[in-house]
């Protein structure tokens, strides 16, 4: 986006944080676990399976990324020249899911994990009006945008383990996502911000698998970029219409996945 707003900044170092406390806190573990011989070394379960199953909770914040046309970019071209910018702003949301995975090696694991995610897109239209009491005589207004989905998601992942430090491992995934709206486009058409209702994203993450007695824990930090342009300028909002070329989804994910 070209105008980076503070408050994406701040969803972003959010979710940092939390990776380097989850780093932080398996380099606090092994110190300790290697001086204590006594511990109990759980078995790996599932680990040894050709197939195995489980489910998992998640957190997301997730955007638009916008990018403007060639003719709001162009003080020439008229129409356009009340709106000052258009802001997607980062969201909260939640999904859940089944985890199917395969073992090819013990390092390595492919994961096929559908479910249902709930979205919200806001997008602030930043628009000119009249200040007497700025020194141009002139300031800007605020609209929020809107844009409710649901997704059904396939996402079909690689992963990539470390070898098993007492009871626990660190593990990197990344892979392909198939998304499915749930709504058909006439009734999303009805959004401020139109959006197709199929898309395919690349995901990438890491996270940590945490082995206990009768389950195996991995919380996971997965970064999703969509590949395909989604906008729908026919339907949109009249004041943003010619002032975007391309729309893409963005989201930044905390699973919680229990095997």
């Amino acid at each position: 986006m070209q105008n980076p707003h503070l408050r994406h900044q701040f969803h972003l170092y959010r979710y940092q944080i939390v990776v380097v406390f989850l780093i932080s806190l398996l380099g606090q573990m092994h110190p300790t676990q290697a001086q204590d011989r006594n511990m109990t070394f759980n078995a790996s379960g599932s680990d040894d399976q050709a197939i195995s199953y489980g489910f998992f909770l998640a957190a997301h914040n997730s955007s638009l990324r916008i990018r403007y046309s060639d003719n709001f970019m162009d003080p020439t071209v008229t129409g356009l020249h009340n709106v000052r910018a258009i802001m997607p702003v980062f969201s909260p949301g939640f999904a859940l899911g089944f985890l199917v995975t395969g073992r090819i090696h013990d390092q390595v694991n492919v994961l096929f994990t559908p479910k249902v995610g709930f979205y919200e897109y806001r997008t602030e239209l930043q628009l000119f009006s009249d200040n007497t009491g700025s020194p141009d005589g002139t300031g800007f207004s605020t609209v929020p945008l809107l844009t409710e989905e649901t997704l059904v998601e396939f996402p079909l992942l690689l992963k990539y383990k470390s070898e098993r430090f007492n009871n626990t491992r660190m593990f990197f995934v990344g892979g392909l996502n198939g998304q499915i709206r749930t709504k058909n486009q006439e009734e999303a058409n009805e959004d401020p911000v139109v959006l197709k209702g199929r898309d395919l994203a690349v995901e990438m993450g890491l996270g940590f698998d945490l082995y206990f007695q009768y389950f195996k824990f991995s919380p996971e930090i997965r970064f999703s970029h969509g590949l395909m342009n989604l906008y729908q300028p026919g339907h949109s909002d009249d004041r943003i219409l010619g002032a975007i070329q391309d729309i893409r989804r963005k989201s930044i994910t905390l699973y919680l996945n229990f095997q």
